[in-house]
């Protein structure tokens, strides 16, 4: 099985670490989206989206996608919660992760390593201290309040939403914004008890050795 994209995309980083906690190997390819000539991608991404996956004959893109794939044909242990209100709880902190949590963390991941590591070019500084200062706190407000004080968002056990939100915190903490533990005290003691598991440990070392940091 191959996965496409660079593991610095949270959202390719989702499913490593989902495939990880299975015991799945991944063949991982970074293909870059915008200018990857590698047929199976574009097969698998005919909009050019990462991440992109084959598994055999079989081609699927996006992380939601690909994790619902991997979590039926590896059941053992599931991501996706079963129990009606576990579940519709996982897909919604999915949900706040892949698109309210994104846009100010791809703001700031793109101004602060995207644009001077990869292509080149300065970051506008001032975009990303915009969202770091106005858009991150009610964010990290309402998952103050949403994290338990020990284990996990869901149930007694990791699920797609830890992945997904713990996800989005690495690339905010690649970009030197680190969760204010007097401000946020349970978020920042859950998102090193996330980082901590050896899986999302050996992930996010690479991830840094692939920025040069």
């Amino acid at each position: 099985m191959i996965l496409f994209g660079a593991s610095v995309s949270p959202f390719v980083r989702k499913v490593l670490l989902v495939a990880a906690e299975k015991g799945i190997a991944l063949e991982n390819r970074p293909a870059n989206p915008r200018t990857s000539d590698d047929p199976d991608f574009i097969l698998a991404s005919p909009f050019r989206k990462i991440p992109a996956f084959k598994d055999g004959d079989f081609t699927l893109a996006d992380s939601t996608a690909i994790v619902a794939y991997l979590d039926a044909k590896f059941p053992s242990p599931a991501m996706i919660p079963t129990e009606p209100k576990a579940r519709g709880k996982a897909v919604w902190f999915e949900e706040v992760a892949d698109t309210i949590l994104f846009a100010p963390v791809s703001s700031i991941f793109f101004n602060r390593i995207v644009a001077p590591k990869f292509l080149n070019m300065p970051g506008d500084e001032a975009v990303a201290s915009e969202s770091q200062k106005n858009a991150l706190p009610p964010l990290f407000a309402y998952l103050e309040g949403a994290v338990p004080a020990a284990g996990f968002l869901v149930g007694d056990s990791l699920s797609i939403a830890d992945v997904s939100i713990t996800s989005m915190l690495v690339n905010l903490n690649l970009s030197n914004v680190a969760v204010d533990a007097a401000k946020y005290p349970k978020l920042a003691a859950y998102y090193t008890r996330m980082v901590s598991r050896p899986s999302f440990a050996k992930q996010i070392a690479a991830d840094r050795a692939m920025l040069g940091m």
